[in-house]
C-alpha cells in the first residue's frame, strides 16, 4: 500500500509541478513581451496550452485511472487538443524565432517552406482522426477483447502522430542550427547562448514522443492478449510507469525551456534579457516543487478539505514570505551597489576652497563600482564626445591599467549617431578589448559612449544593467563637465577679480605717488617762473608718458565685432597688435564661412573672437620658445563644414618642447574653452614638437542662427 501511495503521489506531484511551471512561463512571456506579435502570442499560448494539458491530466489522476465517471471524457478530449497542436506550434515558434519570416530569400525560408506546409497537413489529419475516431475514456476503461474491432484505427493514429511529431521536432532542430540574421541587439549572441537549451528541449521532446509510441504499442498489444480484467492491475501499473517517465521528461523540458526564456528572453521580443526574471524563475521552481509535493500527498492521503486548504494556505504564505525576504535582500544589495553613484561629490566645497583652480571631480570611484560590482564587466571605458569632451578630459578605464590598451581614437560604429540603438557591437581589436558600445545622450545630442567588454561570468548584459549603465555614464559625464565648467568659471572670476584689484591699486599708486606730484611740480614751476619752459614741458611730457603707459596696460576695449564682423575684427587685431610678431600671416577664408560668421549672435561672436585672439597671442609669445632668430609663420583658416571652424596654426616649436622656454600658465585656452562650451562650441588643441601647434575653434551650425 505504501508503494502504491508513493507512486501515485509522485505521478500527481510531477503533473502539478509541470502545470505550475508551464502556466508561469506562458504568462511571463505574454505579460513581459515588449510587442505582442503573433509569434509572441503563439509561444505564450503554446505554453499555456501545455499547462492546460496537465490540468486535464491532473484532473484524470484525481478521479483515478480506473474510474468510469463521465466527467473524465471531458478532460480526455480536452487533453488531446494540446497533444495534437503543440508539436506544430513548437515547430512554428522555432521558425519564427530563427527568422523564417524575416528573411524571405534566406536558406531557412527555402528549406522549410514545403516541410512546414506538410506538417500543417499532418496536424489537420491527426486532429480529424482524433475528433472522429477516438473512443471515449469510459469506453476504454470498460474495454473487453470483443470490443477491439471498434478501435482498430488506434494503431493508425499512433503511427500518424509519431511521424508528425518526429517531423516537427526534427525540423525545429534544423531551424535552430541554421537561423537567419537577428534584428534585435545581441540577438545572434543570444541565439548562440540559448541554442543548447532549445536543442536540449527538442531532443527531450523526441524522447517523449518515442516513449509515447512505445507505451501506446504496449497497451494495444496487451489489450489484444486476453480479457481486460485479467491484466488490469498489471496494465494500470504499466500505464502509471510510462506516465511518470513521460511527465518527468516534460518537466525537464519545462526547466530547459524556462532557462532559455528567462536568461535570454527568446520569446518576449525584448532587446536584452532582464536579470530579475531569472530570480523569479528560481522562486517559481521552488514553489512548484513544494506545492505540488504537498498537494499531491494531501490528495492521495485523502485529507479533509479543511486540512488541504490549511496546508495550501501555509505553503503559499511561507513562499510569499520567502519571496518578500529575497526581494528586500535584493533591494538592500542594490542600494549598496548604487551608493557610490548617489554620494555627494562635494562640488560646492571644492568650488569655494581657497585653492585655484578647484580640484576636478573624481569619477573613477563610481565608475569602478559600476563596472566591477553592478555590471561585472571584464573591461570598460567611458569616453566623452562632442562639446563636453574638452571639459571631461581623458577616458575612464576599468580596470585602470586597461587605459593603455585603448587607442587614442577608438573605432566607433557608424550607428552611434542615431538615437535609437541601446547597444551596438564594436571590434574588440580596435576598441581596447571592448565588444559593445552604449551611446550616451543629453538634450544637446550625443555626449559620450560607454564601451563594455565581455562579462566576467560569460553571460549577457541584462536590460536593467544596460539602462543603469547608460544613466550612470550620462550622469558621470554630465557631472564631470559641470564641475569643470564651474571650476573654470570660478577660476576666471577669481583671476578677473585679482587682476582688477592689482590694476586698481597700481593705478592709484601711480596717479597718487608719481603723476600728481609731477603735475604739481609743473604747476609750481610755471607759476614761479624759476626755470624755462623746456623744463616744464619735460615734466608734463613725463606725466603724459606715465599716464599713457598705464592706459596701455589696461585691458583693451572690445573690438567692433558687431560692426566689422568676426573675420574682419580678427584681421584688424592681427594687424594692430602682432604686425611684427610673425614672419608671415596666411589667411584662408571660405566665403561661405565668412558669410555664416557674420550671422553669429553678438555674444557668441565675441566669445569666438577672444578665443581666437588668445590662440594668436600664444603663438606670438611662445612659438619661438626664446629663439629670436627662428622663423615663425601663422595660418588662420575659416571654414564651414558640419560646423563653423576657425583654425589658428603656427609652425613654431610646439607645446612644452624646449626646456626652460617661456610659456603661459595653461589656463588661458582652458578658460576660453569653458566659455565656448557655454555658447555650444568647442576648442581643440593639437601639437607636434618642432612642427606645429594647431588650435581649432568649432561652432555647430545649430548654434549659428
Amino acid at each position: 500500500m505504501t508503494g502504491h501511495f508513493v507512486f501515485d503521489s509522485a505521478i500527481l506531484a510531477v503533473s502539478l509541478f509541470n502545470t505550475i511551471l508551464l502556466l508561469w512561463l506562458g504568462l511571463t512571456v505574454l505579460l513581459n513581451a515588449e510587442r505582442r506579435t503573433w509569434g509572441v502570442w503563439l509561444a505564450g499560448g503554446g505554453l499555456l496550452l501545455g499547462a492546460g494539458f496537465f490540468v486535464s491530466h491532473s484532473a484524470i489522476l484525481g478521479y483515478g485511472l480506473n474510474s468510469v465517471n463521465w466527467r473524465l471524457n471531458v478532460w480526455w478530449y480536452l487533453g488531446w487538443l494540446p497533444v495534437v497542436v503543440l508539436p506544430l506550434a513548437w515547430y512554428t515558434v522555432m521558425l519564427w524565432y530563427s527568422g523564417f519570416w524575416d528573411d524571405p530569400r534566406g536558406r531557412l525560408r527555402r528549406w522549410h517552406r514545403v516541410p512546414w506546409a506538410l506538417t500543417i497537413l499532418l496536424a489537420g489529419a491527426v486532429l480529424f482522426f482524433v475528433a472522429t475516431r477516438l473512443p471515449a475514456y469510459t469506453d476504454l476503461a470498460r474495454l473487453a477483447p470483443a470490443a477491439l474491432p471498434s478501435i482498430q484505427g488506434l494503431p493508425i493514429l499512433a503511427g500518424l502522430y509519431a511521424v508528425y511529431s518526429v517531423l516537427c521536432l526534427g525540423l525545429s532542430l534544423d531551424a535552430l542550427r541554421h537561423p537567419g540574421p537577428a534584428a534585435r541587439v545581441m540577438g545572434d549572441l543570444a541565439r548562440r547562448r540559448a541554442r543548447p537549451w532549445m536543442a536540449g528541449t527538442a531532443a527531450v521532446l523526441l524522447v517523449v514522443i518515442l516513449l509515447v509510441a512505445v507505451a501506446f504499442a504496449t497497451i494495444v498489444l496487451d489489450l489484444g492478449a486476453g480479457p481486460l480484467f485479467l491484466t488490469y492491475g498489471d496494465m494500470t501499473r504499466l500505464i502509471a510507469g510510462f506516465d511518470l517517465a513521460i511527465e518527468s521528461l516534460i518537466g525537464l523540458v519545462a526547466i530547459l525551456l524556462g532557462q532559455a526564456i528567462v536568461s535570454y528572453e527568446i520569446f518576449t521580443g525584448k532587446t536584452l534579457p532582464r536579470r530579475g526574471l531569472a530570480r523569479h524563475w528560481r522562486s517559481a521552481i521552488l514553489l512548484a516543487a513544494g506545492y505540488s509535493a504537498a498537494g499531491a500527498a494531501g490528495l492521495i492521503r485523502g485529507f479533509q478539505p479543511t486540512t488541504a486548504l490549511l496546508l495550501a494556505t501555509l505553503l503559499m504564505t511561507g513562499f510569499y514570505a520567502l519571496f518578500s525576504w529575497r526581494s528586500y535582500a535584493e533591494r538592500d544589495r542594490y542600494m549598496d551597489l548604487l551608493r557610490p553613484f548617489v554620494a555627494s561629490q562635494r562640488l560646492y566645497e571644492d568650488l569655494l576652497a581657497p585653492a585655484a583652480p578647484p580640484a576636478p571631480i573624481d569619477a573613477s570611484r563610481p565608475f569602478q563600482a559600476l563596472c566591477a560590482d553592478l555590471l561585472g564587466a571584464r573591461t570598460a571605458y567611458l569616453l566623452a564626445l562632442g562639446p563636453l569632451a574638452p571639459l571631461v578630459g581623458p577616458p575612464l578605464a576599468y580596470p585602470a591599467a586597461a587605459a593603455a590598451t585603448l587607442p587614442a581614437v577608438p573605432d566607433l560604429p557608424a550607428g552611434l549617431r542615431s538615437h535609437g540603438p541601446l547597444l551596438l557591437p564594436v571590434d574588440p581589436a580596435r576598441a581596447g578589448g571592448a565588444c559593445w558600445a552604449v551611446p550616451l545622450w543629453s538634450e544637446r545630442g550625443l555626449i559620450g559612449v560607454l564601451l563594455l567588454g565581455e562579462k566576467r561570468d560569460g553571460g549577457l548584459y541584462s536590460q536593467e544593467e544596460i539602462e543603469i549603465a547608460r544613466a550612470s555614464g550620462e550622469r558621470l559625464i554630465d557631472t564631470q563637465a559641470s564641475a569643470a565648467l564651474a571650476g573654470r568659471l570660478m577660476a576666471l572670476q577669481r583671476q578677473r577679480l585679482a587682476d582688477s584689484g592689482v590694476l586698481d591699486r597700481r593705478a592709484r599708486r601711480v596717479l597718487h605717488d608719481d603723476v600728481l606730484p609731477l603735475l604739481h611740480t609743473a604747476m609750481l614751476t610755471l607759476s614761479g617762473g624759476a626755470t624755462g619752459a623746456a623744463e616744464e614741458l619735460a615734466l608734463l611730457a613725463d606725466a603724459h608718458r606715465r599716464i599713457s603707459d598705464l592706459l596701455h596696460e589696461l585691458p583693451p576695449p572690445a573690438p567692433a565685432v558687431s560692426r566689422l564682423g568676426l573675420v574682419a575684427a580678427l584681421r584688424q587685431v592681427v594687424e594692430d597688435e602682432w604686425a611684427g610678431a610673425f614672419d608671415g600671416v596666411c589667411w584662408r577664408v571660405d566665403p561661405a564661412a565668412a558669410q555664416a560668421a557674420a550671422q553669429i549672435p553678438p555674444l557668441t561672436a565675441e566669445v569666438l573672437f577672444y578665443a581666437a585672439r588668445e590662440a594668436i597671442r600664444n603663438a606670438a609669445r611662445y612659438g619661438r620658445a626664446g629663439e629670436g632668430g627662428r622663423a615663425l609663420h601663422l595660418q588662420i583658416g575659416v571654414a564651414l563644414h558640419e560646423a563653423l571652424e576657425i583654425t589658428v596654426e603656427d609652425d613654431g616649436v610646439g607645446l612644452g618642447t624646449a626646456p626652460g622656454a617661456p610659456g603661459g600658465s595653461g589656463q588661458g585656452l582652458a578658460l576660453h574653452s569653458t566659455l565656448l562650451a557655454v555658447v555650444g562650441g568647442t576648442l581643440a588643441v593639437s601639437s607636434v614638437p618642432d612642427r606645429y601647434t594647431r588650435v581649432v575653434l568649432s561652432l555647430p551650425l545649430a548654434v549659428l542662427s
